[in-house]
């Protein structure tokens, strides 16, 4: 089924002959290699390392996160060695048989993303048994009255549960956040009950076609699940509260946001409509989305004397004058989702996606490191003030610069997504790896190197320093994680 997988080893990179560019996409590779090969050195087999200290530690109960959420890096950068011996490790010695409590979004996005994402790109067997493998061992979180999700499952014996410090709820981005992946692999298994759970059977659902082979398309999909039952509590502006009682599927907080627990939400359902093709079967998922954009206008707000257009986070009836770095996906997501607008709408949209990317670039030039903050306030007079000042090394503002340079053509993104490159090298690497920034402005480092870094950060860097051919929109589409999947043509 997947022959046509991107073939980028062993052949120049169309767009070269532009020296300056050639060059920057060179040192965000050799950025890669830094961060890999001190991971290999000091924490091979382990979730994250810890670059200060030199050793590796097991934040997601030992399932080799860094390896699994960089596979698709080393694949893209061409770095065979480096990704074979990756692929042995996932063949030898990577068991999801532990029993250990599961975060069930973040091995979602990590590990099945990851996974299926390297066999996409390579046509591996052994990344599909693995996340089919996974996959497996996370679906009983779904068994709940409504279908929603819960946070936590031990992957040894299935039983899950919701973490106290929710009230028991489901959190928003985590209820949806797992379609691209497990629709992705029911596409590839033939098997469709991996999107059984995260879809729905009810209209205008039913139909929805899975992919060209007769199993798949024509079974019957489970009645209430995620998508359907989120829509059918979602309020006029389209815009759901953060929490959600997974026995009703309705809201059980008031907050809104854009930014943690809320962000991906809105991501796929634009991307469970491109996934799809944008066919009149998922149109449902685009019209969700373009009303939940509605929505969004309520929250934007612009500062002064600068005017940065920023988005709010909601509690209860009240706006918070501040934005989350987190929120900076929104710029590239407006971006991605505008061309299915009328032109009018969609100039509109796409204005307001390049404004919210000169916000969230002056998150980074705005301190003394030029690294972003946590999360901004908006103070009268003073523009923007960093209130949680520590740097992850997080990918967002990137994410956002790679899209707008793709859909724009504009060179400013390209300029602009070096500087943060610039930024990152100067602060956070280390001998050893690289670190995060506890203060944007006074300095200081932790002792973490985030897979996200790997996996997203450094991707979308390099992609942004690389043709529009490599990994193209119109054949791909990237989970949250920012693992490509590969768009497989549906019926209508």
């Amino acid at each position: 089924m997947f022959r046509d997988h991107v073939q980028l080893r062993g052949r120049r990179i169309a767009g070269d002959g532009d020296p300056v560019t050639a060059y920057r996409r060179q040192k965000v590779k050799e950025a890669m290699l830094h961060a890999w090969t001190s991971y290999e050195k000091y924490a091979w087999g382990y979730d994250e390392l810890q670059p200060l200290t030199k050793n590796g530690e097991n934040s997601f109960g030992g399932l080799g996160i860094t390896i699994v959420d960089s596979l698709s890096t080393l694949y893209i950068m061409d770095l065979k060695e480096q990704f074979h011996r990756a692929k042995d490790w996932v063949a030898n010695s990577l068991d999801f048989d532990k029993n250990y409590n599961a975060k069930v979004f973040e091995t979602v996005i990590r590990s099945v993303g990851g996974l299926v994402s390297a066999y996409d790109l390579s046509g591996e067997k052994v990344f599909l048994d693995k996340a089919r493998d996974i996959a497996d061992r996370l679906l009983p979180a779904w068994n709940t009255k409504k279908g929603i999700p819960l946070n936590s499952i031990n992957l040894a014996t299935g039983k899950a549960h919701n973490w106290d410090s929710n009230q028991g709820s489901s959190v928003l981005a985590e209820i949806g956040t797992s379609q691209l992946e497990f629709t992705a692999l029911s596409q590839r298994t033939n098997n469709p009950k991996y999107q059984r759970k995260v879809f729905t059977s009810a209209d205008p659902f039913k139909k929805q076609h899975l992919g060209s082979t007769s199993l798949v398309a024509d079974c019957c999909f489970q009645a209430e699940n995620v998508i359907k039952v989120l829509n059918d509590n979602s309020p006029a502006n389209g815009l759901l509260p953060l929490l959600i009682d997974p026995n009703t599927g309705r809201p059980s907080s008031s907050d809104i946001s854009f930014g943690a627990m809320g962000d991906s939400y809105y991501e796929y359902l634009l991307k469970a409509w491109i996934q799809g093709n944008k066919t009149q079967a998922v149109k449902f998922y685009r019209g969700m989305w373009e009303k939940s954009m509605k929505g969004l206008w309520g929250l934007v707000r612009k500062s002064s004397p600068s005017g940065y257009v920023y988005i709010c986070d909601k509690r209860g009836d009240q706006l918070t004058r501040r934005m989350q770095e987190l929120a900076c996906f929104t710029p590239g997501m407006l971006a991605l989702g505008s061309s299915g607008y009328a032109p009018s709408e969609a100039e509109k949209m796409m204005s307001l996606a390049e404004e919210l990317g000169r916000t969230c670039y002056n998150f980074y030039q705005t301190t003394t490191t030029k690294l972003a903050g946590e999360t901004y306030e908006f103070v009268p007079g003073k523009d923007m003030v960093v209130s949680e000042a520590f740097n992850q090394q997080r990918p967002e503002t990137v994410e956002s610069m790679f899209y707008l340079w793709r859909l724009t053509g504009k060179n400013k993104y390209r300029e602009w997504g070096w500087n943060i490159f610039q930024a990152f090298e100067n602060n956070c690497r280390v001998d050893t790896g690289y670190v995060g920034v506890k203060d944007v402005n006074s300095g200081g480092r932790d002792n973490e190197m985030q897979s996200f870094f790997l996996a997203e950060t450094l991707k979308y860097l390099y992609l942004l320093f690389s043709p529009p051919t490599v990994i193209p929109l119109d054949q791909w589409v990237f989970n949250t994680e920012a693992h490509p999947l590969k768009i497989v043509p549906r019926r209508s």
